[in-house]
């Protein structure tokens, strides 16, 4: 017989299949300890024998079990990888069994059976690692010159893997019991290796410059007129460009149509491997935008593309800095962009709105909207395409958005008509990341001065990157919308804080602040739990825990936690507790009167360093000068129990001062709420409050009047307006009210009352705990206003801070939308 030759696998892939190797090393070893454990687990003696027995042979044959695997894999995974070349005949192989249930061949029972298993193997791998499995489809797809992304042809998939682990399994013992034990446990080891295996398959795959294919793409001999062949076949209506416009297909430059097949206006997953629908993933594994038909996800991208480069970043920046002559969209000349030709002869804009508004930029959408129509499936998706265009009507018309910002988001067109085809929560969720990244882009832009300046510059450079980065991505997927988006909110807060520390540092200040204040919030909870078994009246436990604590905390963050001050206080909160003790002799009155002067000079001093307000201080001392004339009257202790309660108060006392640094910032609403109730002014030293701008009750006028004009434009607080088909959308954020000061935005731009005038700021600054407000106002803003939580909702609830914008962009838009239907009805009537 002639020897040949082991069968090469390309290196990529080959790099693959030894990830799965070890995975499956290291899911049998992990599968020894396991067995061990459920054994001494076990009630049942023959449970726990079998148990035992399937350790012993697992763990005596581990290297023959690695190498059957090795082997059954790597002639599987060639065989599919078409590098092994299957001998003529019927000869039957467990692959034949998974690649066809339907045919019949007379074939063993045991091969039945190993068919079987492998099939349960692989379903419990394939419910771990659903989502990876359909990523590494399409990295496979690419890898090996598929036409799709078609999952039975993927050599790594679960079918593939569990054929090898039976396989392997078989090789370790005979007896049927333990092959049992060591299927169920080493599918249950394996199965959660897998999902990490697959993850980091797909990582060194793109790592290796592998890019993913398309969920539905086929590949045909028709080419069209355009050398890419896709957008030229006029036989579905689509759109005819020139060879010079038409861009490179998106995974090589061979021509490609869409298949037909399959053409469903369902919003599921992605296709299977056989052109059928593959059920989507559950929400809470990935959640997507949904399915989009192949021939209208291909045209969407072409015009996206030709979007891009007309509108690109570039050209969209020089034209917002002064640069001469129109932007890029009305430079294509007439091949190509007829449908807007004439919107841009005039020179005051591209085109105008129903109600009379010019656009910023021309809407691609209602150029385009014979060809989108024509591509879609159904009244639903023609309904979805005329209300995307007339949003991005409204959007382009908007006056509040800056020209060049709302240039960045007319790029952005397509890609969200395909978020909108896809995924119907488009319309119903604000918090979908499609809509949060568009209403963030048009709110940043809102809150800019002058776009001239060096952080206007900075800003638009740096969303035009963004919004690039995403008409040239894979923007199929909704998590290049939330990645995109934490990267503008990182720039942003970078770009404040810089801001903010060139205007004095006050956000360096409120953070210290913070610190401090969280310390004292940690120390008073710990102490309160030190002082709960003490016999101590509850007001003077209470003020312990509450007041005096912050005075000891105050002092040992800035004297030491054993400094002579931090010492000092503690002492007067000991000397505090024994003071409302009874005194039943002259000696213990006479040490009393003798130590009470000193013991008040102690208390003043530390109310003062925390700055305690003056009603406090009387209710206070209302109660505690009752208390020492009733002590004056009492029964003694007995020096025993005197000297017990006084080491009892001495370790109360004594507990050591947090530090910040071992502080976990507060999470929680309940833990924010405290640290807020506890950022007041008077946490704040009269210097400190005025190099950072505090605002406190006496800067304000309260009585004074609200004068802004509160229906200049209409509150959009509820829909009134229903489109058949579509959900009803969520209530809108509030832009004032009391409510607002939950919902302000860094970055984003209010009206403010200061000094009985109104002045647009930008919020600059946030703490951590939301305690702290910055505010930067002015020309370009060059001020600065900080102030409290509590300041904040009061100047909410008192109308004198509120939102710039009324509403989000697409709220907006969507309202102006719904009005505009809303008055064509009666005349359709």
């Amino acid at each position: 017989m002639d020897q040949t030759l082991p069968p090469r696998l390309p290196a990529n892939l080959e790099s693959a299949v030894q990830r799965v190797r070890m995975a499956a090393r290291s899911a049998a070893e992990h599968t020894v300890d396991s067995l061990g454990l459920a054994a001494l687990a076990s009630n049942s003696v023959l449970q726990r024998d079998a148990l035992l027995g399937a350790q012993y042979e697992l763990n005596r044959k581990l290297a023959i079990f690695a190498l059957s695997f090795n082997e059954a894999l790597d002639t599987d995974v060639a065989r599919q990888a078409g590098t092994l070349v299957p001998t003529a005949g019927p000869t039957v192989t467990p692959d034949s069994l998974v690649a066809n249930w339907e045919s019949l061949t007379l074939v063993d029972d045991h091969e039945v059976e190993i068919h079987i298993s492998a099939d349960r193997f692989a379903l419990e791998i394939s419910h771990a690692c659903e989502w990876e499995i359909r990523e590494l489809d399409a990295y496979m797809g690419t890898l090996l010159g598929m036409n799709a992304a078609e999952h039975d042809r993927n050599p790594l998939r679960a079918e593939v893997v569990g054929q090898a682990m039976i396989r392997a399994v078989e090789s370790v013992s005979d007896r049927a019991e333990v092959r049992k034990v060591l299927c169920t446990e080493i599918g249950r080891s394996l199965a959660n290796a897998m999902r990490q295996t697959y993850s980091d398959i797909c990582t060194d795959l793109r790592h290796a410059g592998v890019r993913p294919m398309g969920m539905a793409v086929r590949g045909t001999g028709h080419r069209g007129a355009s050398v890419h062949g896709a957008l030229a076949d006029t036989s579905h209506g689509a759109l005819t460009q020139p060879a010079s416009l038409a861009p490179p297909s998106v995974h090589d430059s061979g021509s490609h149509t869409l298949s037909a097949s399959g053409r469903l206006s369902t919003r599921t997953g992605p296709t299977s491997a056989r052109g059928g629908f593959a059920p989507s993933a559950p929400a809470t594994l990935r959640p997507g935008l949904g399915r989009v038909d192949g021939e209208m996800m291909s045209l969407i991208r072409r015009l996206t593309q030709h979007g891009g480069s007309a509108g690109g970043a570039g050209q969209d920046f020089g034209s917002a800095h002064g640069g001469g002559g129109q932007p890029g969209w009305a430079q294509q000349g007439a091949s190509g962009w007829s449908g807007w030709n004439n919107a841009t002869a005039d020179a005051g804009g591209y085109g105008e709105t129903a109600d009379g508004n010019r656009l910023a930029a021309p809407n691609l959408i209602v150029a385009y909207r014979d060809e989108l129509r024509q591509h879609a499936n159904g009244a639903l998706d023609h309904m979805v395409i005329d209300v995307i265009a007339s949003l991005f009507d409204q959007i382009l018309s908007d006056a509040k958005v800056p020209p060049q910002m709302a240039r960045q988001i007319a790029r952005l067109q397509l890609p969200v008509l395909r978020a909108a085809l896809g995924d119907t929560s488009f319309f119903s969720s604000r918090r979908h990341p499609v809509r949060r990244f568009v209403n963030r882009i048009a709110s940043l832009g809102t809150a800019v001065d002058d776009f001239d300046g060096p952080e206007g510059r900075a800003l638009l450079a740096r969303v035009a990157d963004l919004v690039q980065e995403v008409t040239d991505g894979d923007f199929e997927q909704i998590e290049v919308y939330e990645h995109k988006l934490r990267a503008l909110e990182d720039f942003i807060a970078a770009q404040a804080r810089a801001e903010v520390q060139a205007r004095g540092g006050a956000d360096q200040v409120l953070a210290r602040k913070e610190e401090q204040l969280r310390v004292q919030q940690r120390y008073a909870q710990e102490l309160e739990g030190a002082l709960g078994g003490l016999p101590v009246p509850d007001y003077l436990r209470q003020f312990l825990a509450t007041t005096w604590s912050r005075t000891i905390a105050s002092a040992a963050l800035s004297d030491g936690d054993d400094g002579a001050l931090t010492q000092r206080l503690r002492q007067a909160g000991r000397e505090l507790v024994m003071s409302v003790q009874p005194k039943g002799t002259p000696a213990h009155r006479q040490a009393f009167l003798r130590q009470l002067p000193q013991l008040m000079k102690d208390l003043n001093l530390g109310l003062d360093r925390i700055n305690c307000p003056d009603e406090e201080r009387r209710q206070f001392f209302a109660k505690l000068l009752p208390a020492h004339a009733e002590s004056l009257k009492g029964q003694a202790l007995s020096t025993l129990e005197h000297n017990l309660l006084a080491r009892q108060v001495d370790g109360a006392l004594a507990t050591p001062v947090p530090r910040a640094i071992d502080l976990p910032p507060p999470a929680s609403a309940a833990a924010q709420a405290a640290l807020q109730a506890l950022a007041t002014p008077a946490a704040f030293t009269q210097a400190e409050a005025q190099a950072i701008g505090l605002v406190d009750d006496a800067a304000v006028d309260w009585n004074g009047a609200v004068d802004i004009d509160l229906g200049v434009e209409p509150d959009i607080t509820a829909v009134d307006i229903d489109i058949a088909g579509l959900p009803a959308p969520e209530p809108v954020e509030p832009s004032h009210g009391k409510s607002l000061a939950d919902h302000v935005q860094l970055g984003f731009a209010y009206r403010m009352q200061l000094q009985g005038e109104w002045q647009q700021v930008r919020l600059s600054h946030v703490s951590p705990g939301r305690s702290f407000f910055v505010f930067t106002h002015g020309a370009k803003q060059r001020g600065t206003v900080s102030m409290t939580h509590r300041m904040l909702v009061k100047l909410c609830d008192a109308g004198r801070l509120r939102a710039v914008e009324n509403a989000y962009l697409l709220e907006r838009a969507t309202a102006r939308a719904r009005r505009q239907l809303a008055e064509l009805a009666p005349r359709k009537r």
